[in-house]
């Protein structure tokens, strides 16, 4: 708020209080409910869209705020429920049938009509971390099978062939293989001990590139299919610049007031709108010619 009234005063030289500011917020929110709408089947008409949830203080009280994207729309929703709950007040995932991009977060998996696809991204990191740390051997191999992989899919234009593929695949397997010899096993569970058996995070990440196989070698056979996640992380960005600055939101009906009004902004950037130029059509009762 102080920003906005320093940047009235000092560029316009208009003195502007915070209650007018904070009706602007509200107005502007109200007036973007047809873009929501919009947005939203958008998506679902989407051959593939990007995932990804972060964490946004209200008020020193953790919430989530959700966010699907593609490369011309972003639709960002703020809930006090991380998992599928929070992704279904949302109103896309459930109706979705197409490539869904994501971090492999369980509540994702929960939705079993649109086709998943692992970010390698967090894959390389997290056998960065297994290398470096539990000095795990297969780790470092199947991270620099992945870049190579990656090389040669864009090498190749966006897709292998089927030969190339089950090479790629037979090397894969072979890794993992090798691995589950190297990565320690739980040890046998007590007889009568409830609960899971806890396992090593490199164990873990073993079993998950093992049994998600498909998931995270997806990229190489449907071109439109990246190998990261990278469109949804960035998406998530300029919302932890907010926090930054503000710290907080004050309100839950601030954060989604906020959110849609991201979500507009950010979808207008993507299709080459200035935020000024889209908030002037706004106000004026049109609608940008992409939405047209």
């Amino acid at each position: 708020m102080a920003r906005v009234q320093d940047y009235f005063a000092d560029q316009v030289g208009l003195p502007i209080a915070k209650g007018t500011i904070s009706n602007f917020n509200q107005e502007t929110h109200d007036l973007l409910a047809p873009f929501e709408a919009w947005a939203r089947e958008k998506l679902l008409a989407s051959t593939l869209i990007h995932a990804d949830e972060t964490g946004i203080n209200l008020c020193g009280n953790g919430i989530w705020l959700h966010n699907l994207s593609n490369d011309h729309v972003t639709l960002y929703h703020a809930d006090e429920k991380r998992g599928k709950e929070g992704m279904e007040r949302m109103g896309v995932l459930p109706h979705y049938q197409g490539y869904l991009v994501h971090d492999h977060m369980k509540s994702y998996y929960r939705y079993e009509n649109c086709i998943h696809c692992l970010c390698n991204a967090h894959h390389l990191r997290e056998l960065e971390r297994a290398f470096t740390e539990d000095h795990q051997k297969w780790a470092k191999s199947i991270q620099d099978l992945l870049v190579e992989m990656n090389k040669a899919v864009d090498a190749a234009g966006g897709v292998l062939s089927s030969g190339k593929q089950v090479e790629y695949q037979e090397q894969y397997r072979n890794i993992l293989k090798l691995g589950d010899d190297e990565c320690t096993r739980p040890p046998p569970k007590e007889p009568g001990k409830r609960g899971r058996q806890k396992k090593s995070k490199s164990r873990n990440l073993l079993e998950r590139l093992r049994d998600f196989e498909s998931d995270v070698l997806r990229f190489m056979s449907v071109a439109i299919v990246p190998f990261t996640n990278n469109q949804a992380e960035n998406d998530l960005r300029m919302t932890k610049v907010q926090q930054k600055i503000s710290g907080c939101f004050r309100s839950m009906e601030g954060a989604r007031i906020f959110c849609r009004i991201r979500s507009f902004l950010s979808t207008c950037r993507k299709n080459n709108v200035s935020p000024t130029e889209a908030l002037r059509l706004l106000f004026q009762g049109k609608l940008p010619e992409f939405m047209r």
